[in-house]
């Protein structure tokens, strides 16, 4: 079973989401990281663009897959994590750590809430079926 902590949020594309006082910090959760395999390449949003919720944003690409992210709620990016650039294996390494992707200032949000730890658990056992 993936680690899924329970102070964080999902979302049903498999983003985490932790809220930084005014920023969320944004990453793919252990579950992602694992179906994707060993991690070879990133691509983060330009910081100071601005998202809407549900938009492609990034791209992680394994030796055996690509994978889209998505910006889980509007906003605008306010810091990208450079070292996943560098070393995509931190995203294998530590997922909800060293493996985040970016931080995003959030407008207000009017579209699906996000998943807590639960939600999320449910998502990722009905995709096992």
């Amino acid at each position: 079973m993936s680690n899924i902590p329970q102070q964080l949020n999902y979302t049903k594309t498999h983003e985490w989401v932790r809220k930084d006082e005014e920023f969320l910090t944004v990453g793919i959760t252990d579950h992602a990281q694992t179906m994707l395999g060993d991690l070879v390449y990133v691509e983060l949003p330009e910081p100071e663009s601005t998202l809407e919720e549900g938009q492609e944003c990034a791209v992680v690409e394994s030796v055996k897959a690509a994978a889209d992210i998505y910006c889980p709620v509007p906003g605008e990016i306010v810091e990208i994590n450079e070292d996943v650039i560098e070393n995509p294996q931190l995203i294998n390494q530590d997922p909800y750590g060293k493996g985040w992707l970016f931080r995003v200032k959030p407008f207000e949000q009017k579209g699906e809430p996000l998943l807590n730890a639960n939600e999320y658990t449910k998502v990722v056992a009905a995709e096992a079926h």
